[in-house]
């Protein structure tokens, strides 16, 4: 992928140190890695899929045809002069999240709406969230509570040398993920999913795997936007894809006991996040990414 180092993502990435501590779910989304035009698509089949409680959203449905003040922290900083062994990706990461938010604000932007731009924390071991405690075990996530996306630079690492899917591009696809919860979050497709799954559990894994697949096709719609400003180099796509596979609840359950459950999944199979990846790189569109849809996943 061709990025610059302090290019973009000014104040837009912390790092907040860390420590070790207790693995808290704690609302997290996105946790391992595991639009707006189609706000109202989404309430009416969470209405019918799960048997009311669905409120609405105030936006347009159809006003969105194209992709789309953190607190104080202290630890050591993207400019500290102390030398730094990640500084490359730490400004790789910088650089993704930029770029990442500046298509969402233009999307927003053209259809008359504001878009509110979030911070990555980076940390390393464990970190207190407004989610609870977490562990870099429970991979990067976002915590809707607070807002931020929290990321772990050794995911990247156990992205490369567990899951077997190296590249930035696959770093850039993880990140892009993440910010799509964000974007889930604040046109209120994120809430109405969890209030969805307090009220009716069975449906819990099922509403998680479909929100995982929209974030993984958002994280597509991004992609294509990286291709058009020419950002994309060759191979990156495959990267992106083999990062998508790689981290499917099939594939991550059969490595840890030769078998799995799709009953169980939370984040979809390699096959459906590849697919939705896909779809948002090749549609382009919000109106694309309804993995709400029963007959579409």
């Amino acid at each position: 992928m061709k990025w610059r180092k302090s290019a973009g993502g000014d104040g837009q990435v912390e790092d907040v140190g860390g420590s070790r501590g207790r693995i808290s779910t704690g609302g997290k989304v996105g946790g391992g890695i595991g639009g707006l035009g189609i706000v109202g698509v989404i309430i009416a089949v969470l209405v019918s899929v799960l048997g009311g409680g669905a409120g609405g959203f105030d936006i347009d449905p159809g006003s969105l045809d194209a992709f789309p003040q953190a607190p104080e922290v202290t630890g050591q900083g993207l400019d500290s002069a102390a030398p730094d062994p990640d500084d490359d990706l730490r400004q790789f990461v910088k650089f993704v999240v930029g770029d990442v938010q500046g298509s969402w604000d233009e999307a927003f932007t053209r259809a008359g709406l504001t878009y509110e731009p979030t911070t990555l924390r980076i940390f390393s071991g464990g970190v207190a969230t407004s989610c609870g405690q977490a562990s870099s075990e429970s991979g990067p996530f976002y915590c809707p509570a607070d807002r931020f996306v929290y990321l772990d630079l050794d995911f990247f690492r156990e992205l490369r040398d567990r899951f077997g899917a190296p590249g930035d591009f696959a770093q850039a696809y993880v990140i892009a993920h993440e910010f799509g919860h964000h974007v889930q979050n604040i046109t209120g497709t994120l809430p109405q999913v969890n209030q969805a799954q307090r009220e009716n559990p069975g449906d819990a894994n099922e509403l998680s795997v479909r929100l995982e697949l929209q974030a993984d096709c958002y994280a597509g719609i991004w992609a294509r936007s990286a291709y058009q400003d020419d950002l994309l180099e060759e191979g990156d796509l495959e990267e992106g894809l083999a990062a998508a596979a790689a981290v499917g609840d099939d594939r991550i359950q059969s490595q840890a006991t030769g078998r799995f459950d799709p009953e169980s999944f939370t984040h979809g199979s390699s096959e459906q996040r590849q697919r939705w990846f896909l779809t948002g790189f090749q549609e382009g569109l919000v109106d694309a990414c309804n993995t709400f849809s029963p007959e579409r996943v």
